[in-house]
């Protein structure tokens, strides 16, 4: 990470006003654009100066739709759009196929010309594919991850709410852009405005780069209050879905019998200890057919299943479809999934939720977490 008596040449301290630039890709997350523009808004309100200014561009200067169904207009087009000092990538659903050729090239010129270039939500897989995180740390929202990771090897994919190294900040989905722009703030303008701003936005703390992004383990039983233990065991098999390691050497780096360990995944997540790391494999599977184009074997190998057919026939007993015909689903032209239409007379705001499930159900990865 670049230290704070670094970052301030390009995060703002050394001119008068910041001027930001968002490119929406469509179905970007509302939430996560929020929280990027309040704390600026706010460093203004506070300073009584315009420290920074924030702009909307889109691809052609069209408004474009986010993934709640409503629609943003755009301040710019590529065609007439001002310089800016930093420009954010804001994505949401369906990252893989949400982005242009056009949107590629026109921030890799952009970067070109020194610019800060960054992401939140799922913008840091476009700069991944542009070539501009290789070598950099990036923080992507967790369930982009396994594609980024896998498709952009180059790229120091890390599971931190946001990453600022040299001329890139990225951070992850909904309310962590504001902690990396309080510290962008922070570093450019001081700890006081920061503190102030996050005190007037109601947050109780700063969160620093280091923080991770929280194990969706909270969609299980008990309300997530989970043994440490447990935790860290669960932390193992996430980070070794390649070469599964056997139950008895994961009890034996937490320091518990095989016995308790069984106990805890039976009290806790009921199921066994093996199941739960096959399920694990499975979903990271099924990422990967859906995000990525690896073939089937790449992906039976990467998961860590000792052949093709074993894999497939995991697979099938216990996601009911093969592999192949999940990436042919997750793929094909018009997967949008229908949800029934509302009589026009009664369309108010319902048509905004309507059209927002019906995009978050066909993206790659819809239902990822179980309710």
């Amino acid at each position: 990470m670049v230290a704070a008596n670094d970052s301030v040449s390009f995060l703002g301290a050394k001119q008068s006003t910041t001027r930001v630039g968002f490119l929406l890709l469509d179905q970007f997350t509302m939430i996560a654009l929020a929280s990027s523009i309040g704390p600026l808004r706010m460093a203004n309100q506070l300073s009584g100066e315009e420290l920074y200014t924030w702009d909307v561009i889109s691809e052609t200067g069209e408004p474009v739709e986010a993934s709640d169904g409503l629609s943003l207009a755009a301040d710019y087009g590529f065609s007439n759009c001002p310089d800016f000092d930093m420009i954010i990538v804001a994505g949401g659903l369906n990252i893989t196929r949400s982005y242009t050729k056009a949107q590629v090239r026109w921030i890799q010129q952009k970067a070109k010309k020194g610019i800060v270039v960054g992401g939140i939500c799922t913008g840091a897989y476009m700069l991944s594919h542009a070539g501009l995180l290789d070598g950099y740390s990036c923080s992507v929202h967790w369930e982009c991850m396994t594609a980024l990771q896998e498709n952009y090897p180059k790229v120091n994919c890390n599971n931190r709410l946001f990453s600022i190294e040299n001329k890139r900040v990225t951070s992850s989905g909904g309310n962590a852009p504001l902690d990396m722009f309080l510290n962008i703030i922070a570093r450019a303008h001081g700890a006081k405005l920061s503190s102030a701003v996050s005190d007037m936005l109601i947050c109780d703390r700063i969160r620093s780069d280091q923080e991770q992004q929280r194990v969706p383990l909270r969609q299980y039983g008990n309300g997530g209050n989970f043994k440490p233990k447990l935790v860290d065991v669960i932390e193992l098999m996430e980070n070794n879905l390649e070469e599964p390691i056997e139950l008895d050497e994961l009890a034996s780096f937490v320091s518990v019998s095989r016995r308790q360990l069984e106990r805890m995944f039976h009290k806790y997540l009921d199921c066994s200890p093996s199941k739960y790391y096959l399920k694990l494999r499975l979903n990271r599977a099924r990422q990967l057919l859906k995000q990525s184009n690896m073939s089937i074997v790449e992906i039976s190998a990467a998961c860590g299943f000792i052949s093709t057919p074993h894999f497939s026939r995991c697979y099938r007993k216990h996601l009911g479809s093969s592999p192949r015909d999940e990436r042919k689903m997750a793929w094909s032209i018009g997967a949008a999934s229908s949800i029934g239409t509302t009589p026009e007379s009664t369309v108010v705001y319902a048509a905004h939720a309507t059209s927002a499930l019906c995009n978050a159900q066909a993206e790659p990865s819809y239902g990822s977490v179980a309710i």
